[in-house]
Parts: structure tokens; sequence; C-alpha cells
């Protein structure tokens, strides 16, 4: 059984299952050491319910990436700070492909179900745009095949690729083979087919730097997913999230404050509520990181943001003169049976006004605008906002669509609705520029600004070290944290 209580949100690599599984730590890209880690004792075939729960509980870890929200500026660190300051991003991404991209390879080679195999390449896809949006070029089309040394893919080859695999997987799945072990869609095809088309709408609008025009390659794949029969999201009872039963299986957002308060939400996204008048605050901000239901302030509000971007010599007095700034959700919404949120409606909803407004497609771009709103309200259990949140000039659309001042609106609605995912946040704020995001004032990095990408880690360059120095050097600028990926560029 696994136990999600071990469940970091800042771990990107999955527990391994304690069922004898272990032998698939020991490969990196899945390279093949023959029998040497057999236990002739253990069985040898795996128990593939048990690999897709094991992938689809990690998979918390993506939605609450504290390094993401902190360079979006989601979060503030409060004590200590050296990520908010820029410091070196020399991450690892070799236990993603041992481990979770492993488990579901295992499924897609094992093939006992039909059904089953399609949500194992769904989610391939959904981790793969995971890792490609923090570092760029990585192994994609010679890993997880037996090669100890892959080439590093283009993100420009990685993106089509992804939305590809989407598309055919979705169209593959059947009405006779079960999904067992599904603990997000409970094995319904209908939602899963609706997520993969979903996610194909994000990575196509993620495209909108390279290819913004409504004759484009973005727009394109955006409308081949609009009108895919399978549909797409558009009610929150089919969002995209793993939902926590408490106990020894704990949400993120709990683990975040378990026994520990490291992270605020930033006064960067505090004022952005404030000048927008967003009753959403009463939710992304908390007056306590105590999770005792017996205590009378663990479901109050608070909107006293931290200073983001400050030295820990400034911003633990700050805290300690300051004990109610604003905890990461309020207590009520970071349960130990909470949700991580990684795909929603109001995304959706979101990203289909914005392809209306470039003129991708002919939907009503303010009608979707503000379902998106409405939606992102109802997620967090709130009533939809008052008709005048809507015509006040900080998010009113423009008419007729396409300027860029709709663009930035859209943007910021989307950022907010985004929250606390940070990698939704990080990706808006690069794809877009918006919200406009002033770097830490004590960044300690040389070039002082926000992060584009993490650099590769040591591993890579220790064990991989001609495809790794091949990906550094088309990189612009070389493997640094102010080189743009791809889509950014």
């Amino acid at each position: 059984m696994i136990n999600m209580r071990k469940i970091s949100m800042q771990r990107l690599v999955v527990l391994p299952l304690a069922l004898g599984l272990l032998f698939t730590s020991c490969k990196r890209y899945s390279s093949d050491f023959g029998n040497t880690n057999v236990d002739p004792g253990v069985t040898g075939s795996p128990i593939l319910s048990a690999l897709l729960t094991n992938v689809e509980a990690g998979l918390s870890g993506y939605g609450s990436n504290t390094r993401a929200a902190l360079y979006c500026q989601y979060f503030s660190e409060t004590q200590y700070t050296d990520v908010s300051l820029y410091s070196l991003p020399q991450i690892n991404f070799e236990g993603e492909y041992s481990g979770s991209l492993y488990d579901l390879q295992n499924i897609i080679n094992t093939n006992t179900s039909n059904n089953m195999t399609q949500v194992a390449r769904i989610l391939k896809a959904y981790i793969y745009a995971h890792i490609t949006d923090r570092w760029g070029d990585v192994p994609y089309s010679q890993a997880l095949i037996g090669n100890s040394t892959p080439a590093f893919d283009k993100q420009a080859d990685i993106y089509p690729a992804l939305i590809q695999e989407l598309t055919q997987a979705s169209a593959a799945f059947n009405t006779s083979s079960a999904i067992t072990g599904d603990i997000l869609y409970k094995g319904s095809t209908a939602k899963w087919r609706k997520f993969a088309t979903s996610l194909r709408m994000r990575l196509a609008l993620q495209l909108t730097k390279k290819f913004p025009a409504a004759s484009g390659y973005a727009a394109q794949q955006f409308n081949a997913a609009l009108t895919d029969p399978a549909g797409y999201i558009t009610d929150n009872a089919d969002n995209f999230e793993v939902a926590f039963p408490g106990g020894n299986f704990r949400s993120s957002w709990y683990s975040l404050y378990d026994g520990r308060k490291d992270f605020g939400e930033s006064n960067t996204m505090t004022a952005l509520m404030a000048n927008v008048g967003d009753g959403r605050q009463n939710a992304f901000g908390g007056l306590t990181e105590d999770q005792n239901v017996s205590n009378s302030d663990w479901n109050l509000p608070s909107s006293l943001g931290v200073p983001y971007g400050r030295l820990r010599s400034f911003v633990d007095p700050w805290t300690q003169v300051n004990p109610g700034w604003a905890r990461v959700l309020r207590g009520d919404y970071r349960t130990q049976s909470g949700k991580v949120m990684l795909l929603s409606a109001a995304e959706v909803f979101l990203a289909r006004a914005e392809a209306a407004d470039r003129g991708w497609t002919s939907e009503n771009m303010t009608s979707l605008y503000q379902a998106g709103i409405n939606a992102s309200f109802a997620q967090w259990g709130l009533a939809a906002p008052a008709a005048s949140y809507f015509t006040q000039s900080s998010v009113v659309l423009s008419s007729p669509a396409g300027t860029a001042a709709n663009i930035q609106k859209l943007a910021i609605q989307q950022y907010i609705a985004g929250y606390p995912d940070g990698m939704r946040g990080w990706n808006i704020w690069r794809r877009t520029g918006f919200p406009v995001l002033t770097p830490a004032i004590d960044a300690t990095n040389s070039s002082k600004q926000i992060p584009r990408r993490y650099t590769y880690g040591q591993t890579a360059y220790g064990s991989n070290t001609a495809a790794v120095t091949a990906a550094a050097g088309l990189l612009p600028g070389g493997d640094t944290q102010d080189s743009k990926i791809w889509w950014d560029q």
C-alpha cells in the first residue's frame, strides 16, 4: 500500500510501491540491468492497478510545486528564502523517469487492459508536459525503451508529440475493458477523454508565442480539441484533481504546514486580489497554520500577504511582528482530506475565452470569460461574484476582441484561477508576461531576474554527458536559469 503521508509537495518523484517492485527505482530512463536485481522469491509480474494508483496519488506533487509557486509569486518564503531569491535551480529529473513514467510504461507494455493502457498514455503526456515545461529539451523519444543514455528531444518536437499522443489515446478507448486502481476518475472513460481533450487545449494555448496566428499550428490544434466528439471539461464535477481521504493519506496542502510554516501567500498575490476586490481571497489565505478544528481561527481568512523576495533577516522578524500573515489557503481548504487541483473547468473556460479573443474560434469571448470566473469561485465553494465584479475596469474585456488589454486581463484571471498551482502561474506568466511581476528585491542570482527554467542536474552531466551537453548548447545563453525554453522565446 502506498503511504501518501510521505508525499511531499516538493517531491517530483513518487514513492516506489512496497509490493516487491523496488527494482523500478534501479532503472535510470528504464535501462536494462538484466537479472542482477531479480529476487526469485518475489513475483515478477507488476500489479498494474497498484502501479496506476501509485502514479495518480503522486500527481499531487505536480499541482503543489512550491518552487514554481515562488517563481510566479503565489507564495513567499517565511524562513529559508533561497528559492525566492533565485538560487540556482540545478535539479535532477531522472527520478521522474525511473518512478512514475517507468510505472506507466509498465502498464503500457503489459497491455492487459486497453483502457488502462490509454489512461497510462494520457498520464505520461501530462507528466512529460510538466518535465519539458521546467527544463526545456529533455529525453523523450529514446527514454523508457532500455537506453541508458538517451538523446534529448527538442521541446519543439515534444509538444506536438504530446498533443498527438493525447489525441490518439483518447480515440483508442473502448467500452469493454476495465480500468482498475483509478482513484481519479473511478474508471470513467468519458471523463478521461474529456481530460485528454482539455489537456490538448492547455498545450495548444501554451504555444501562443510561437504560433499566434489564427491559421497557425496552435490554433489548429486548439480547434481540433474544441470540436473533438469526446468533449472537454465544463463542470467542476469533472475536474482533474487528487482528492485525499485523510488519515494515512493526507493532502499535500495539509502537509505544507504539518510541523512547519515555511511558506505564506505573497503580498504580490494579496495586492492583486485586493485590486480587483476578489472574494476568492477568503479561500486563498488563512489566518493560522493550526489545523485543529477546535481552534476558532483555523477557518478564518487572512489577506496580509508576506513580503516577497526578502532576506530571512527581514522576513522572519516581519512574520513575528505580524502573526496574522496569510498562510497558503484557509485552514478548511487544507485539511488532511483536502484536494490538489491539476486541471479545472475554470481553466478550460478561460482558455476558450482567450482562443476566442485571439480569433482562433468563433465562440463568445465574454460569456466564456465570465463562465470561467464563476467556475473558479464555485470550485472553492464560493458564490458567484456580483455583476459589478465583471464591469470594473481591471476586469471587463474590450469589444471587439483582439486587444492587448484583453490578453492582460485574460491572463490575470487565468493566473488567479490557477492558484495555488505554481506551475500554472509560472507558465501563464512566462507565456504572456502577465501579471507584471517585479523580481525579488534581495535576489542573489547574477541577473537579478525571475528564473525562466530549471537547469540540468548533476546526474545528467555525470552519466549522460554528451546528450546533456548537446542540449545545453542549443539553449540561448546556455544552461542557465535565465535561458528561455522554446515556447517562451
